[in-house]
């Protein structure tokens, strides 16, 4: 199901068929430095990340990581979309984008796009975290105008991450 769709992407929902993409993905260095291994290890595995994962949140919430993909090949690129996390009162915004689809404005048009659609949605606030390593995911965090309100450590976890926020309301 498509979800919003810009100058040159379409955010959609993620589905089982994306599978393989996923198992691609969060294998990805980048994944694995920045947000961390979710042991998705085979196509079952990413079958089942989907379904208990984002597809989960969109029967719970109506929103969750969506699939960016071209309109020109509707090949995937990465995902962007809206998280509630356990251990943040805001809904969060989050993205990842594969290695070979970094650096061309992509994750900056799909981000920009979720604020909107989070806006549509009514959410007044959202917030983003970070590693406090990740330079080109807090800089794009600060492109599209959140600014850094300090640090926070999800449950379960030990790593101490950058906290983003922006009001939403106009």
């Amino acid at each position: 199901m498509q979800v919003f769709e810009t100058e040159r992407l379409n955010v959609r929902w993620l589905e089982v068929r994306d599978a393989e993409f996923i198992l691609l993905l969060l294998n990805e260095p980048g994944w694995l430095q920045y947000i961390g291994d979710k042991g998705i290890q085979s196509i079952e595995d990413a079958e089942n990340y989907i379904l208990s994962g984002p597809r989960s949140m969109y029967e719970r919430h109506g929103f969750g990581l969506f699939v960016v993909e071209t309109k020109e090949t509707q090949i995937p690129l990465g995902l962007c979309g809206l998280i509630k996390r356990d251990g943040l009162e805001d809904v969060d915004l989050g993205f990842a984008f594969l290695a070979a689809h970094q650096n061309k404005g992509y994750a900056y048009e799909a981000a920009k796009g979720t604020l909107e659609y989070a806006r549509k949605l009514g959410i007044d606030r959202l917030v983003a975290i970070t590693t406090k390593d990740n330079t080109s995911s807090s800089k794009l965090l600060e492109k599209l105008g959140m600014v850094l309100e300090g640090y926070v450590t999800l449950p379960n976890d030990t790593e101490e991450l950058k906290l983003y926020g922006i009001d939403l309301k106009e």
